[in-house]
């Protein structure tokens, strides 16, 4: 993963404290792996616009916005107006409220961010993150940011801040609006439920036990491809029909059964090559244990 770079300056407002930080991007989107889209000869594609009406390629400086509130019927927006109704950024983020750290439900979750003292910041910053520790409460903020005023949370962690970007209550769905219908289980059900539940238990998540197999498979595959080799299909073993019937006790006794195996780092290997393939461009991939046969190092998209 690339160095971590500052996207940017901002002050934190903690009552008549201002607290200057950097905000720093939480995830790395490049890691996933793209594909172009080519014509069947190799050559780039190049996306155009085309009218409806006429069939005619419209350039970009000929289009505007429009938002359609009937069938076909749409209001115009020239840029300025757009760019009038947008939320003018702001440095600033100010805290609201503080609440218990566990209020806020995990499904109003958006984009995360990592929160590092600036200049002259460091004792506001570590007092800050240090009350909401003892405290067990975390912060609600507002803050104006990409011409859009967003509600963010901003909690501690051990080695310091994350500021949490939430989801306003009409962008998420509720399991109440499913209607799932109530379905009553026995205490028996429940106590191999319990039972199941204790002996694949963990303490907590370690993210590094997981490894996106998909992604070492396609990369596994690109390799094979650049040394000249024939990528071939793997056959994937069919999943049981969810319409099944089955006896909920015996799949409960035979689950108990089984003993769980520790979760390891799975990574799929690809097959070696016969010449080592010349270093190509994008975003770095994560280095495999040492008992796999790694793939060959490069950096990658």
């Amino acid at each position: 993963m690339a160095a971590a770079r500052s996207i940017a300056s901002l002050t934190l407002g903690f009552g008549l404290v201002s607290i200057p930080v950097k905000l720093y991007s939480a995830t790395e989107s490049a890691s996933a792996v793209r594909f172009n889209m080519l014509a069947k000869d190799g050559s780039r594609l190049k996306q155009q616009y085309v009218s409806e009406k006429d069939q005619r390629v419209v350039a970009r400086a000929d289009m505007v916005k429009g938002y359609e509130f009937e069938k076909d019927r749409f209001v115009l927006f020239s840029p300025d107006e757009l760019k009038a109704l947008e939320e003018a950024s702001s440095p600033a983020i100010e805290i609201m409220a503080f609440i218990p750290e566990k209020s806020v439900d995990p499904l109003y979750y958006d984009k995360a961010y990592l929160i590092a003292p600036d200049k002259r910041g460091g004792k506001p910053y570590a007092l800050l993150a240090e009350a909401m520790r003892q405290s067990g409460r975390c912060a609600l903020a507002k803050w104006a940011w990409k011409a859009r005023q967003v509600v963010v949370q901003v909690r501690p962690v051990e080695d310091g801040l994350v500021l949490q970007q939430l989801l306003y209550a009409d962008e998420v769905r509720s399991l109440k609006d499913l209607h799932i219908e109530p379905v009553a289980v026995t205490q028996g059900e429940l106590q191999l439920a319990l039972q199941l539940i204790d002996q694949i238990s963990q303490d907590g998540y370690d993210p590094t036990q997981y490894v996106d197999e998909e992604k070492q498979r396609i990369l596994a595959a690109i390799d094979a491809k650049i040394a000249g080799k024939q990528v071939v299909a793997s056959a994937h073993a069919e999943e049981p029909s969810s319409a099944q019937v089955i006896d909920l006790m015996e799949a409960l006794r035979a689950s108990l059964g089984k003993k769980a195996a520790p979760a390891q780092p799975v990574v799929v290997a690809p097959a070696a090559a016969a010449k080592q393939p010349k270093e190509r461009k994008g975003a770095k991939r994560a280095t495999a244990p040492k008992e796999a046969a790694a793939a060959p190092a490069r950096a990658r998209k």
